[in-house]
């Protein structure tokens, strides 16, 4: 019996496209900004909620943002 699945961010989605919309720039060019090797179709899939990015990339998208990954992944807080 392994753990429970843990719950998802229900706010994340809409957080990553605030920042992405925030910075001014594309899905493509927001590709770039986090280093990916995939296309903008990733970043749509995170701001769709149909993908989650990982640790890493949550990372770089707090860092763009200038906030912490609290912010990011806890439903409770609201990006500043």
């Amino acid at each position: 019996m392994g753990k429970p699945p843990r719950e998802k961010p229900k706010r994340l989605a809409r957080k990553l496209l605030a920042i992405r919309n925030g910075l001014g720039v594309s899905q493509t060019e927001m590709a770039k900004l986090l280093k990916l090797k995939k296309t903008y179709t990733v970043i749509s899939s995170y701001e769709r909620g149909t993908g989650e990015p990982n640790l890493l990339i949550l990372l770089r998208y707090a860092r763009l943002a200038r906030v912490s990954t609290d912010a990011l992944i806890d439903d409770k807080l609201d990006l500043p």
